[in-house]
């Protein structure tokens, strides 16, 4: 588990840094990822070029692991995510459920998000 955390940890660095160069480490290069609202990357290749299109017109700011869950060959991971994005500053709070294949490469994440800020309707 603790190889899956730091897998994870890893992969959101990239970001930060915009560096992809460990990328193929993280990923199984038949890997499907689909974000949060809506776009699916199949096979490293793709996820790559993704990688270097957003970076090319935004920044990650922020993005903070809060929790970790484990079951089986699945990860879940709580966090909260911040960017600026042509010239526009987004954030929310967010899930990914993460399948890892017998190396602890990631072989399927998708991502969901819960706006900010958060409401509350009947206080």
């Amino acid at each position: 588990m603790i190889e899956r955390e730091q897998q994870i940890r890893h992969y959101f660095d990239t970001w930060i840094n915009k560096d992809n160069s460990i990328l193929s480490t993280i990923f199984d290069p038949n890997i499907v990822y689909t974000e949060s609202y809506g776009p699916q990357y199949r096979g490293l290749d793709t996820l790559l070029l993704w990688f270097e299109d957003w970076n090319s017109r935004g920044t990650v700011l922020s993005w903070t692991i809060k929790q970790f869950i484990h079951q089986g060959h699945m990860t879940v991971v709580e966090w909260y995510f911040k960017c600026e994005y042509d010239a526009v500053t987004d954030a929310f709070d967010g899930v990914s459920l993460i399948e890892f294949n017998p190396e602890n490469q990631i072989v399927c994440l998708k991502e969901f998000q819960s706006k900010i800020p958060h409401s509350y309707p009947y206080t």
